[in-house]
């Protein structure tokens, strides 16, 4: 006879690992959204996944630096920061019985992984991969949330560069992916932007961007390649940003329901699903332009001259 008493099913638990290249502002994005979830009311636990950062600004729970560090690998190996900190993510993975025990202490949470910034972990090197795929395994419904800085969207080069990286990422990784430019409130700072914002945010058409570059003589006789990179970026029409000042709380708002949207959370049974909460996951394009208009005018300068031109050419 068939047991009448149902196998209780394993919980879900939800999150964000946290990605991106050095100086992104991983850490202070998982500090600001620990803080900004907490006052929501969820649990947050933070998993420091990055064995070379020392001197966190949160709480952290669950501390990769108690299994290995990259001061250690180094001194005991002989490799340099790169090296070190690739055998530090297999270490970790040929370890994750350790991580396992560590996450089972936390039950009902709402998990923040900050992981390392070496940027060859997400485009082509397995182990990071794999780590979350085994967290999948384990019952994490986890959303990718990679940082770039926004600054970048300055130099049409360095822009073409970060998509590429941010296509690859997403490819690679496997995750529901949200890309964030970061740091919204110095955009400017290194220089003015060539178009709107919503130009960056939604990657329109990027032979606007490649007419722009090659202007510089030095890229005028790369322009083949810059337009077959472009055709790459735009023949898979998955890259998009999501503006963010971690200062800011309705643009953490409109991070957090981007991400919720991601993952699932917010259809879940973890909070009342009434109206108001499926309403705030159905934001679409329809509100997009609203919202990086709100954006730009809150952190870049317009220029009455750039509005008079685009007038005249109307």
């Amino acid at each position: 006879f068939m047991s009448s008493q149902r196998v209780p099913k394993p919980s879900i638990c939800f999150g964000q690992v946290v990605i991106g290249p050095p100086g992104s502002g991983k850490t202070t994005y998982c500090h600001g959204m620990q803080q900004f979830l907490t006052g929501l009311g969820r649990k947050v636990v933070v998993v420091n996944m990055d064995p070379a950062n020392d001197g966190l600004p949160y709480t952290c729970e669950v501390d990769v630096s108690e299994l290995v560090t990259l001061d250690d690998v180094m001194e005991g190996l002989k490799l340099g920061p790169n090296g070190g900190l690739l055998y530090c993510m297999e270490y970790l993975q040929a370890n994750l019985d350790w991580l396992q025990n560590k996450l089972k202490k936390h039950s009902d949470c709402y998990f923040l992984f900050d992981c390392p910034g070496q940027v060859e972990l997400y485009t082509h090197q397995s182990s990071v991969k794999d780590i979350f795929t085994q967290l999948g395994k384990w019952n994490f419904r986890l959303t990718a949330v990679h940082l770039v800085d926004s600054h970048y969207c300055t130099d049409p080069a360095k822009f073409i560069s970060v998509l590429c990286t941010s296509l690859s990422t997403m490819l690679h990784v496997e995750l529901p992916h949200v890309n964030v430019l970061s740091k919204m409130d110095i955009i400017e700072q290194y220089g003015k932007l060539a178009f709107n914002l919503d130009f960056y945010t939604e990657v329109m058409d990027l032979t606007y961007l490649l007419d722009h570059l090659a202007s510089d003589p030095f890229f005028k006789k790369f322009r083949h390649l810059n337009e077959k990179l472009a055709e790459v970026i735009q023949d898979y029409s998955l890259v998009s940003f999501v503006p963010l000042n971690v200062q800011d709380k309705e643009s953490m708002i409109r991070v957090l329901q981007t991400v919720d949207k991601a993952n699932g959370y917010c259809f879940g049974d973890l909070e009342e699903r009434n109206l108001q909460a499926m309403m705030s996951a159905a934001v679409g394009a329809d509100f997009q332009f609203d919202i990086t208009l709100g954006v730009q005018e809150r952190y870049m300068e317009t220029s009455r001259k750039r509005v008079e031109e685009e007038l005249m050419e109307l």
